[in-house]
């Protein structure tokens, strides 16, 4: 059993799917347009999302640009679109898998089943723990030695980056590409404004640091305290 989000405009299609996926078991919830999917995915974070382009509000493609900027959580893209170059398009802006409409409900779960066997996290909990901090990915929750932190977006995808790779070097290059998917601006200072944020909330300071250690030249690194 899965959570799946469904943002799909046309009333019938959204009725077919969501009847398929919940007698399969699934949870499901689903939105008509962009935004209200935008801000479902953000407070139910699913185990995927199905998403159609053509919505009325904003198109499918941006819609999906957005998901990228907060989650990875896998999405599939289920539309009337054909096109062989948007497809590609699609799939290059963070798409896991294309369907073209029409489709059978049972085709639709499928797809569902096969691209949660891919990433292999269907009901999973992530979460990560280094030191006295936990981080959980699901619910976009930080606590520290028992307090929950207060973090925006970004903090927490900061932070979340740096603990799945806690003992590595992150290299600055690789933190604007992964957590703000932008290329890297040698001198924008976005980076050390959020690292100073966090570092205020876990209780340090760059020249005492606890868990987050600036290595000059090369990048930053997050471990747990000696």
């Amino acid at each position: 059993m899965a959570s799946v989000f469904i943002v799909e405009d046309d009333i019938h299609i959204r009725e077919l799917a969501v009847r398929s996926l919940a007698d399969c078991g699934h949870i499901v919830r689903a939105e008509a347009t962009a935004m209200a999917g935008l801000q479902g995915i953000i407070d139910t974070a699913p185990d995927v999302v199905i998403l159609d382009l053509g919505l009325p509000d904003l198109d499918g493609g941006d819609l999906l640009r957005m998901i990228r900027a907060v989650s990875d959580v896998p999405v599939i893209i289920a539309t009337a679109r054909d096109d062989g170059a948007e497809i590609v398009q699609m799939l290059d802006a963070g798409a896991d898998e294309y369907v073209v409409k029409p489709f059978s409900g049972a085709e639709l779960e499928a797809r569902v089943r096969a691209l949660l066997r891919r990433v292999g996290n269907v009901g999973a909990t992530k979460r990560i723990v280094v030191g006295g901090l936990d981080i959980d990915l699901r619910s976009r929750q930080i606590v520290l030695d028992g307090q929950v932190l207060d973090c925006n977006r970004k903090e927490f995808d900061l932070l979340a980056y740096l603990a799945e790779h806690a003992g590595r070097v992150v290299p600055r290059e690789e933190l604007y590409a992964e957590v703000w998917r932008e290329p890297f601006g040698g001198a924008d200072k976005t980076i050390d404004v959020h690292l100073s944020w966090l570092r205020r909330k876990l209780g340090e300071t760059a020249a005492e640091p606890r868990y987050i250690h600036t290595v000059r030249g090369v990048g930053v690194k997050l471990v747990a305290p000696t």
